[in-house]
């Protein structure tokens, strides 16, 4: 069985995307590898192990260009609405809480968050298939 150990982004700026994803989501700096011509930065919080990778080519100077293929990276949270006024409170400006239904029945409460790279990030209270 495989198991899912990180998801990589090209960020154009490591300072800014570092701090970003601390205040974030509390995520630490848990790896640094220095190859010359790029970077890779593994961050991680102690809710799991998966992590992040940030990868910083030094030959880019321009904003990468997402295209319409990428998606979203996804956290949980214990309370949605504390963590939105959290992330307004830091100056992150995260976008409107949802109640994405199903059947009538409340399936997620989310919200998505942008990241310095314009990545997005869906936010999701914790309960039901998101526990």
């Amino acid at each position: 069985m495989a198991k899912a150990v990180h998801s990589m982004v090209r960020v154009l700026d490591e300072a800014r995307s570092v701090d970003f994803y601390k205040k974030a989501f509390g995520f630490d700096v848990a790896d640094r590898l220095d190859f010359g011509d790029f970077l890779l930065i593994y961050l991680r919080n102690a809710e799991t192990p998966f992590e992040v990778e940030l990868t910083v080519n030094h030959s880019q100077k321009e904003p990468y260009v997402l295209g319409d293929g990428y998606g979203h990276l996804a956290v949980t949270v214990e309370a949605v609405d504390a963590e939105h006024a959290r992330l307004t409170g830091e100056g992150l400006a995260p976008g409107p809480l949802r109640d994405f239904k199903h059947d009538g029945k409340t399936l997620a409460r989310f919200f998505f968050i942008t990241d310095p790279d314009g990545y997005k990030i869906e936010v999701i209270e914790r309960g039901g298939r998101f526990g």
